[in-house]
């Protein structure tokens, strides 16, 4: 009886955390895709797109509403720049262009809009050249500005101590952002290199000639770091305000031995060892979202993941924050508590327990779409079933634009549909750029709140109408820049 009573007990509890996981109307729901791994390299073209689109379709069905794409791995572009060299990533040799010419970061944005999804751009701001590259083109930084870098285990980085280097990414950033309506750029988590044993990172003569006062090498490093995200910060917003700007760290702050606020962990550190003081950034307003990448599993000796997401929720709360998820892991370690089961679920009761965790990013895309450890299908029939908004971020704006206008149903050649006008607004702080379409059966409540009600959050001013099944209540809202949710139209159809 005791055995039967422990089975309904953990039954009842994965019932309840699908149950409850499901019905948030708000939500951040990323996947990062990356380029730095290769896997483009000699695709051409025509087989990219392909593979880039299956990808979005597949993502779309598992409830994804943000892509977070790599464009810039190491100085270089995945998108037609005029300041540094297409990327070898792309093209298998660096300065190349695609042939047939395409620019993916375009491309991307085009295709997200229209499935609904925000693009975030992705750059890696420091690294110049990774380990595994042997050419580099003619026009990349490291060869125009052989004085900006300095080399670490392999790699070649810009110096963070260099304002010149900080000026330069920007110029880069702000090119990104004045020509490509996208909705994030988004910088992972390398910042100064992490530490390779008994090699010393090469910056005595920066620190002799930049040091602004500093008598500690640790402090003078992440104030470097810090001068460069308030200036990126200011150059994203500068250009377009309401593009979001986000970091995804490494999972660890500080350890407990080495700060009274530190997690109980033991492994490297974004404050002491990349020099990364995320919390100051946050609490000061200089990113808009983060994303810290708590890769490990629930119960990791050095780095549990329950740990650490609840050390998140309690500490960087004054932006919005997401989980990174480790898609692979999470499927390959087994919930402590339920042998036999993988982690997801219960990563997803901590995710509804930790209030402040508004979302996660999925790492990596693929595999989420290879549907490894039946993920995806998790995601697509439990977790994220229902469509979900991006969440408010009433600091960047919190107004909501005007109704739709002129909601009329008419008959087309494929059947009827539900067309709209775009409500009046000026400037991005008014203007709609997407639009909610809610279902309600015959007599139903109106219930906005409820995201199993959504059957399309679309940039048309139309929905085409189910052949069969498609009388009831049709509500649309508009959605401005931010998210922000207008009032309510409706329309019933018999």
């Amino acid at each position: 009886m005791r055995h039967i009573k422990s089975w309904m007990f953990i039954i009842l509890i994965l019932l309840i955390t699908q149950n409850i996981y499901g019905q948030h109307k708000r939500e951040f729901r990323g996947a990062w895709i990356q380029a730095v791994n290769g896997q483009w390299v000699g695709m051409g073209t025509a087989q990219m797109q392909q593979t880039l689109t299956y990808q979005l379709n597949e993502l779309q069905k598992d409830g994804v509403n943000a892509i977070i794409f790599q464009v810039r791995p190491e100085c270089d572009a995945l998108y037609n720049s005029s300041i540094e060299p297409w990327s070898r990533f792309l093209t298998s040799t660096q300065g190349v262009a695609p042939q047939p010419y395409w620019d993916p970061l375009a491309w991307m944005v085009q295709e997200c809009h229209k499935r609904g999804m925000e693009l975030h751009a992705w750059i890696n701001p420091y690294r110049a050249k990774t380990k595994k590259t042997n050419e580099l083109a003619s026009n990349h930084v490291a060869i125009k500005h052989p004085e900006w870098i300095f080399t670490y285990d392999g790699l070649y980085l810009l110096n963070p101590a260099i304002p010149a280097c900080r000026d330069y990414i920007c110029q880069v950033v702000r090119d990104i952002v004045k020509r490509y309506d996208i909705d994030g750029l988004h910088i992972d988590d390398y910042f100064y290199p992490y530490p390779v044993a008994g090699v010393p990172i090469p910056d005595d003569r920066e620190f002799r000639t930049y040091n602004n006062g500093y008598t500690d090498r640790g402090d003078w490093r992440r104030n470097n770091v810090t001068l460069f995200m308030e200036q990126l910060h200011n150059t994203i917003k500068q250009e377009k305000p309401w593009v979001k700007f986000g970091v995804s760290p490494f999972g660890i702050y500080r350890n407990k031995k080495s700060s009274s606020i530190g997690s109980i962990t033991n492994g490297l550190q974004n404050y002491d060892d990349l020099y990364a003081d995320v919390l100051l950034w946050v609490n000061n307003g200089l990113v808009d979202y983060c994303v810290p990448q708590i890769y490990w599993e629930i119960g990791n000796k050095a780095a549990d993941y329950q740990e650490l997401i609840g050390w998140w929720n309690r500490h960087c709360n004054r932006r919005p924050l997401f989980i990174g998820e480790d898609v692979e892991r999470t499927v390959k370690f087994q919930d402590p508590n339920l042998p036999g089961q993988h982690q997801l679920p219960a990563k997803m009761l901590l995710h509804e327990e930790n209030k402040n965790v508004e979302g996660s990013v999925l790492w990596y895309a693929k595999a989420a779409v290879d549907n490894v450890g039946n993920y995806g299908s998790l995601l697509r029939n439990t977790y994220w079933k229902y469509p979900a908004l991006q969440p408010k971020m009433s600091f960047i704006d919190n107004k909501a634009p005007k109704k739709v206008r002129k909601m009329t149903v008419l008959p087309m050649e494929k059947g009827d549909v539900l067309f709209w006008t775009a409500p009046k607004g000026s400037g991005w702080k008014d203007e709609a750029v997407k639009y909610v379409v809610y279902r309600f059966n015959s007599g139903e409540r109106l219930n906005v709140n409820d995201p199993s009600k959504i059957v399309k959050i679309t940039t048309d001013c139309f929905y085409e109408l189910p052949t069969s099944g498609g009388s009831g209540t049709y509500v649309v809202t508009a959605l401005d820049r931010m998210q922000n949710e207008s009032g309510i139209k409706k329309k019933v159809i018999r």
